[in-house]
């Protein structure tokens, strides 16, 4: 007996492949019903295809209903698979975006919620975008959070490229990702209570009144209490030093995204503290930079990091630390004493909620803190993140979120 012809889609998420190409179906305005996707998931089940016709044939007898949308088929089919790279090394999405503008989201796939290791290619096909699975049973929810499927697919393919590998342009959407896809914001549970269909205990005047409007029908309907959840103060500080240089853009990008929202304050420091909520509230990320760089005159200088942290303490804007989430962007390296570092730590760690390091240096590999400030600094953080590359950013957004 002959060897089994190998498959030509090995490993394929049936599910994403048929919502993916159904979508694209659509817009080229062939008819496509829901019921027709999941055949298309039960023929790719039942004999996988092997040649590249074979699959053609499988899609086309589920998908298409009508003899008009023959001919917008073929040509989605032939954008989706026979000018695609199917045996793609997925080794070769890491090395950087092609030359050129990025595609336009009509002239791709769409992808589907989730994120897998293997990153599709700009324009690519969309099953490598499986959602991350615990790799034991032992991990706990918090491990199995992801960033939903927002990424430009030019962005997608550097998901584990550092940023101080990324140029002007990559820089550029990576900001403009990051303005769209704002995380969850840090809330806290505020005395007042509010009526809903969810709670602990039965809003008495509320049931009954809603009962009222009934005619008082015996079958009440219940609402229940349940406690208003009111947002945290959050602060974000970047160090903007000559250690920082290569990463400082992306900081600021991100700062900028939560500025945007008009309730979180951004500063920047090397050796004197900068504030820059005002100009990164611009409406234009060039012109935000642009206005952040002539704010901060001693960028890429010395650091001074816990003088910084004491001006913030003393300064007007030292009470908004009260209660909320401190996020400090730096690779821990200060020309300061780290006893001084270690007294202002353990003043802020007594104010805010939550503090959260982000040092790009952690996402090597055998990273140890030894600096002496960030190993003074190091003990009074709730969470320690490398926040280096986009596949990382998820991590940061759920210790901002997280109400532990």
């Amino acid at each position: 007996m002959g060897d089994t012809p190998a498959a030509l889609l090995p490993g394929v998420d049936r599910a994403a492949l048929a919502a993916a190409f159904g979508d694209k179906l659509r817009r080229a305005g062939v008819v496509v019903p829901t019921t027709a996707l999941a055949e298309v998931c039960e023929a790719l089940g039942a004999e996988p295809p092997t040649e590249l016709e074979q699959l053609y044939w499988q899609l086309r007898v589920t998908l298409v209903r009508r003899h008009t949308d023959l001919g917008a088929f073929d040509r989605v089919f032939t954008a989706a698979f026979r000018d695609s790279d199917l045996g793609g090394d997925p080794h070769a999405r890491r090395r950087g975006l092609p030359s050129g503008p990025p595609p336009q989201p009509e002239e791709q796939l769409v992808s589907v919620p989730g994120r897998g290791d293997q990153a599709p290619e700009p324009g690519g096909l969309p099953w490598h975008t499986l959602p991350r699975s615990a790799s034991s049973a032992e991990e706990s929810d918090e491990n199995a959070y992801v960033l939903p499927e927002l990424l430009p697919s030019a962005l997608e393919g550097m998901g584990e490229t550092p940023f101080d590998e990324f140029d002007a342009d990559q820089l550029a959407l990576l900001g403009r990702w990051l303005e769209r896809a704002a995380p969850r914001w840090p809330v806290r549970r505020s005395r007042r209570t509010k009526a809903g269909r969810r709670g602990s205990k039965i809003a008495l005047r509320s049931t009954i009144a809603a009962s009222g409007r009934a005619g008082f029908e015996p079958l009440l309907d219940l609402r229940r209490q349940r406690r208003v959840e009111r947002p945290r103060p959050l602060t974000l500080v970047t160090d903007v030093s000559a250690s920082m240089q290569s990463y400082s853009a992306a900081y600021l990008h991100l700062m900028r995204a939560f500025a945007r929202t008009g309730r979180a304050e951004t500063f920047a420091f090397s050796t004197t503290l900068t504030r820059l909520t005002p100009a990164l509230t611009h409406r234009s990320a060039d012109t935000a930079l642009a206005l952040a760089e002539e704010r901060v005159v001693d960028r890429y200088g010395g650091t001074h990091l816990a003088r910084a942290l004491r001006d913030l303490l003393s300064s007007r804007h030292g009470s908004t630390l009260r209660g909320g989430v401190l996020v400090i962007a730096s690779d821990g390296w200060d020309t300061d004493e780290p006893e001084e570092l270690r007294a202002v730590m353990a003043r802020l760690q007594r104010r805010v909620r939550r503090l959260v390091w982000l040092n790009p240096r952690a996402g090597a590999a055998g990273f140890e803190p030894l600096v002496g400030s960030m190993a003074a600094a190091l003990p009074f953080c709730d969470a320690f993140l490398p926040a280096h590359t986009v596949a990382a950013l998820p991590d940061v957004f759920a210790a901002v979120s997280s109400t532990g």
